[in-house]
């Protein structure tokens, strides 16, 4: 059982194949399409920022996405429909030692959660690819040692020596496809479908921070956005970095990128948008 309030549906559009949501889904969440992408996987991103386009408050103990949506628990689906999973080293600097499936994040629908992953064929959780260039983890946190999520590190030569001093389990695959230097899209992809061919590949999510987001918005990869604006103003000064959802990247005015607005859901104060990139 689950106390969430079903979302009101504001727009929603009619292009795309519809995710067969087990009946407790569809009633809190109604319908989700995703368009069909012959032959390669669909990348989205999943975050959600302040009124003032905050996405961390950046301050200890207190950088999660939790902090800026008030905790609010509606936006864990996506996971529940992902294949791949890829996170920055800024997801795992958070504090709350996370992996990322919907289950974890909210555990009373996990039964639901997991009669969609049986409905898409999905069966186990999502392979979490963890990305680092420098190799510099925690490779005691819970997504390492827990041996609950099947894991592939993509890294640098000098990342992978740095992780393997530190010890990882068997279990978790370590892939340096370069000897140093920024890992692009191309690259990240390349790696998880070479570790893992046999892998099916429909919806990969990046749950990584906003550096991690830009090289895949710089690479035109993302094909779409889940933004939950949550209403809270969390402000700005010289005193700590709060980043919007990209960093390191500059588009405009050079080189805007739009997308096109294809859902709108509400919950409470809450908006869920959903864009989508060409």
């Amino acid at each position: 059982m689950t106390d969430l309030a079903p979302l009101e549906t504001l727009y929603d559009t009619s292009s795309g194949d519809l995710l067969p949501l087990p009946p407790e889904l569809a009633a809190l969440y109604g319908t989700l399409r995703f368009l069909p992408r012959p032959g390669r996987p669909t990348l989205i991103s999943n975050f959600v920022s302040t009124l003032d386009g905050v996405v961390s408050l950046n301050a200890p103990g207190q950088a999660s996405g939790g902090d800026i949506s008030g905790f609010d628990e509606h936006d864990r689906l996506v996971r529940a429909a992902a294949d791949v999973v890829i996170v920055g080293t800024g997801g795992l600097r958070i504090g709350t030692d996370p992996v990322w499936t919907a289950e974890y994040i909210y555990p009373p629908l996990a039964g639901a959660y997991q009669k969609l992953r049986d409905n898409l064929g999905k069966g186990g959780p999502p392979l979490h690819v963890i990305v680092t260039a420098s190799g510099e983890v925690d490779t005691g946190l819970r997504v390492f040692r827990s041996g609950e999520v099947p894991v592939l590190v993509v890294t640098t030569t000098e990342g992978a020596r740095r992780i393997s001093a530190r010890g990882v389990p068997p279990t978790v695959q370590i892939v340096a496809p370069q000897s140093s230097g920024l890992l692009s899209a191309q690259t990240i992809l390349d790696a998880v479908r070479q570790a893992h061919p046999a892998l099916p590949s429909d919806m990969v999510l990046i749950e990584g921070g906003p550096h991690l987001v830009g090289v895949f918005f710089a690479a035109r990869r993302l094909d779409g956005l889940f933004l939950t604006l949550a209403p809270q103003i969390a402000g700005r000064d010289s005193s700590v970095e709060r980043p919007g959802f990209v960093a390191g990247q500059l588009f405009a005015p050079e080189q805007p990128l739009w997308g096109m607005l294809v859902g709108v859901k509400r919950g409470g104060s809450h908006l869920f948008l959903r864009y989508s990139f060409e």
